[in-house]
């Protein structure tokens, strides 16, 4: 974890919690964020970052399930744990869709993420993921630019 604080790691930290709170909400009509901010000790964050990741997932989720898919073919998206899952669909969707940070820091991020609120495998299957979408989206651009 980050020892100094920084907005943006703490606007994924709200990320996560939102888009993990998904999953327990009973309605479209609750307010995902302020749940999220319920549970974490966060005053200040950069809200621009948090919103579009947020809605970045939201809108690319199908894609970005696609992505995993094809970067973990052994791990079904129903037996990924359902924060390491999360963690997995910021940075995806900051690599592959967001593209305002560079790729290592989105997996660095994500890396911490994992630690933070994983479980004791969650950084290295989190970050093994990433490498192989990295790898993969590499070598896609790479492919492209020679057609």
């Amino acid at each position: 974890m980050p020892h100094t604080f920084d907005a943006r790691h703490e606007a994924r930290r709200v990320a996560l919690s939102t888009i993990f709170s998904w999953s327990f909400m009973s309605s479209k009509n609750e307010d995902p964020k302020s749940l999220a901010l319920e549970g974490l000790e966060v005053s200040d964050f950069d809200t621009e970052l948090a919103n579009s990741i947020i809605e970045g997932v939201e809108n690319n989720i199908d894609q970005i399930d696609k992505v995993i898919m094809q970067s973990a073919p052994e791990w079904p998206i129903d037996k990924i744990s359902k924060i390491d899952l999360v963690v997995l669909r910021i940075a995806i969707f900051e690599i592959v869709f967001g593209k305002s940070v560079p790729e290592k820091v989105a997996i660095d991020e994500a890396v911490e993420l994992a630690k933070e609120f994983g479980n004791d495998t969650s950084s290295k299957f989190v970050n093994g993921v990433l490498g192989s979408v990295v790898s993969t989206k590499s070598e896609s651009i790479t492919i492209n630019s020679l057609i």
